[in-house]
């Protein structure tokens, strides 16, 4: 995984976590990022400062926090408990309003797009393979990490 800083055409900073430079450029050129802040899909990186240590400057050891309970995964450590809060209120959000269409996915988002069925929000499972091939077909998707209900 990569970190870039971003930023919109309308000077917003934000900060995205992409596979590689090739997936972020990819995603760029098509349109299918966009700004939390004002919906822009013109995104581009952000010039970003170097990491570079002193000479003379040892590294200090900080001890890890040891959680209660094991979270969820993400690049670089351990979730931090305001964005696993964040996402289980997103999954929440998502169960609430859409209709779960189960593998079944990539087929019903056709569907819809081509008014073969009813127009409407869904969510469900597909592989990037076919996540990419329905953007290229220019329907719009947007994955979400997927983590367990706050409720248990």
């Amino acid at each position: 995984m990569i970190h870039y800083d971003l930023h919109c055409s309308q000077d917003h900073a934000f900060d995205g976590w992409f596979k590689d430079s090739a997936a972020f450029e990819r995603l760029a050129k098509r349109g299918l990022l966009e700004c939390p802040h004002c919906g822009d899909a013109k995104v581009e990186r952000a010039l970003m400062r170097p990491a570079v240590a002193k000479r003379e400057a040892l590294p200090v050891p900080v001890p890890a926090p040891q959680p209660s309970a094991p979270p969820a995964a993400v690049a670089g450590g351990p979730m931090p408990a305001h964005m696993r809060a964040m996402l289980q209120h997103m999954r929440a959000e998502v169960e609430k309003h859409c209709d779960y269409v189960g593998p079944q996915f990539a087929e019903e988002a056709r569907k819809i797009h081509r008014g073969e069925s009813d127009k409407r929000s869904i969510y469900g499972e597909t592989s990037p393979e076919q996540a990419e091939a329905l953007a290229d077909e220019g329907i719009e998707v947007s994955r979400i990490p997927w983590v367990p209900r706050a409720d248990g």
